[in-house]
């Protein structure tokens, strides 16, 4: 037997592939002879399918590293609501403006600064599609209350919202990573029993963990990465630019430390999946 086939078959013994690339790596094999040709070709994709399977564990790893880093009292819930919410958006499509806004108003009016965390915002799960604003942009100064309500609603009605299935199977992956990293979440077995249960009936959303409730204070509004972008992270940055100048910019942290390692928003990356990426392979296999 070749070395490329000896290779190629424990690429196939690996077990850490997730179902679809793994399916896709031993139909691979059984239908082609070891001497084939092309098997060079196969390895090549192999690898490449690892690597973007690894990639993307290391990324939900890394995001549940931060989160328990600026979290400690976080549950496995609190990593499901980001993770969801970096998915699907908000939790519920804006019907009544009016409603939202009053209920937005008395947060205003119910909070001071001291109550809100230090930062103004942070992205959502691994991939950060979805940016948590603070409402201390609003307390601050950077944005007014109507312009961080016409985001969140822009942002809570989608043309194309992702289906409670699709999300379903999402989380199922992240909670693979997440199950192989053992950590000491409280009631963990129990959190990842009522996430499931809620999933079953065709739901979705939930509120955070009373713990980080008591310990954090959320008060936040979810934008879109492309709103957020063009419109508020300008003027967060200018508004920092100004604190700098008068030498207030030792104000305790008006960035949480995950939004610097926010990823480079790519808005065609959620089109790709592996079928798609073996084509794009394949074709330039053939040049």
């Amino acid at each position: 037997m070749s070395t490329f086939a000896v290779f190629f078959n424990r690429i196939c013994e690996m077990d850490f592939l997730p179902k679809g690339p793994a399916i896709l790596v031993s139909s691979v094999r059984s239908a082609l002879p070891l001497g084939s040709s092309s098997m060079k070709k196969l390895i090549l994709l192999s690898i490449i399918l690892i690597v973007s399977v690894s990639v993307s564990a290391q990324d939900i790893a890394g995001f549940v590293s931060r989160q328990m880093e600026t979290y400690p009292q976080s549950r496995l819930l609190d990593i499901y609501k980001s993770c969801f919410q970096d998915y699907m958006g908000a939790e519920h499509l804006v019907t009544d403006r009016q409603r939202v806004k009053a209920y937005l108003d008395e947060e205003l009016n119910t909070t001071t600064l001291e109550d809100l965390l230090p930062w103004l915002y942070e992205p959502c799960g691994a991939e950060g599609n979805y940016v948590r604003v603070s409402i201390r942009t609003v307390k601050e100064g950077i944005i007014s209350a109507d312009h961080l309500l016409d985001a969140f609603i822009r942002s809570a009605n989608p043309g194309n919202r992702p289906s409670v299935e699709s999300w379903r199977d999402r989380w199922h992956e992240i909670l693979e990573v997440i199950d192989t990293m053992n950590l000491n979440y409280p009631n963990y077995s129990a959190d990842k029993l009522f996430i499931d249960s809620i999933l079953s009936v065709g739901k979705y959303a939930i509120s955070h963990s009373p713990e980080y409730r008591e310990a954090y204070h959320p008060h936040y509004r979810i934008v879109e990465r492309n709103i957020f972008d063009r419109e508020i992270l300008t003027l967060i940055k200018k508004w920092y630019a100004r604190m700098q100048m008068n030498k207030e910019s030792n104000l305790p942290g008006v960035i949480n430390p995950n939004a610097l390692k926010m990823p480079k928003y790519d808005p065609y990356r959620k089109k790709f999946n592996d079928m798609q990426l073996i084509d794009i392979f394949g074709s330039h296999l053939k040049r």
